[in-house]
């Protein structure tokens, strides 16, 4: 089964959203399930992964329910409070609901060693402890960081969002490339295909301006810990779903049939799905 392993869906809310900024005004009403499941029937997805785009119980709430309604969505990526004291309680009211598959805490706007602080990582070890994967969303400069996390808890399951948002603007890849191979060689390391239109030339960008990152990404990870993620509806602001689709469906051309299920889907399902 062919799986997004990344997108979102939210009831807009201008007080709450306040990341959607003016250049992304087109994002700011509702995206919900009746916009997506004919996008992915188009496209020849069967299933997707819901994930957070708000840091509170109410979201993570709303998707799950989504998810009840809707059976195209296979899962919910949520939000936990990190620092609550009954953190591995919540985290066994939320994983009751076989919906509930991972955790995602965004440490993108946060200091660059904010991943390595003691009291965040008493909380994302909770999440392993529950048999959570965590969702890693940094940036560039945060890449260290996460090398750090995955090494004090090496058993646990990560999976890396948007490949880290490197420069690809700028078209700059160190120190980017060298800490993604670092990262990745850590096997419980999955890494999500996504978020790259977003971080090019949003109106000029072109295949082969992702060529050199998907290169550094799949000779890290392989195509056994990679991920066809779409990022939609953000990803809208750069490019349509058919053509984020299009361009790693041409970039996996080289490869042969089995890897690209893997990616197109069955590193989804193991990593979230427990292979379901």
């Amino acid at each position: 089964m062919r799986i997004d392993a990344h997108q979102h869906f939210w009831a807009y809310d201008a007080g709450r959203d306040t990341w959607i900024t003016d250049d992304m005004s087109g994002l700011r009403r509702d995206f919900l399930p009746g916009d997506l499941e004919p996008v992915l029937a188009a496209n020849g997805i069967a299933g997707c992964i819901a994930v957070e785009s708000a840091p509170s119980l109410e979201q993570t709430q709303f998707l799950l329910a989504l998810a009840r309604d809707h059976s195209f969505i296979g899962g919910v990526v949520g939000w936990v409070d990190l620092f609550a004291a009954d953190i591995e309680t919540r985290l066994s009211v939320l994983a009751a609901d076989p919906r509930f598959v991972g955790v995602r805490v965004g440490a993108q706007n946060e200091a660059d060693d904010f991943l390595t602080r003691a009291d965040v990582i008493r909380g994302i070890a909770a999440v392993g402890a529950a048999g959570l994967p965590f969702d890693i969303l940094i940036r560039e400069r945060q890449l260290p960081s996460a090398i750090g996390l995955t090494r004090v808890l090496p058993d646990q399951t990560f999976v890396l969002d948007h490949i880290a948002k490197p420069r690809i603007r700028e078209r700059v890849l160190e120190p980017w490339a060298t800490h993604v191979r670092e990262l990745a060689q850590n096997p419980r390391v999955f890494c999500k295909v996504s978020g790259m239109v977003t971080e090019a030339d949003w109106q000029g960008w072109r295949p082969e301006d992702l060529t050199p990152y998907l290169d550094v990404v799949f000779s890290a990870f392989g195509t056994e810990r990679t991920m066809f993620a779409s990022d939609w509806p953000v990803c809208l602001v750069a490019a349509g779903y058919g053509r984020v689709i299009g361009v790693l469906e041409q970039y996996l051309a080289r490869f042969g049939g089995a890897e690209r299920v893997a990616v197109f889907g069955g590193n989804a399902a193991r990593c979230y799905l427990r292979g379901r």
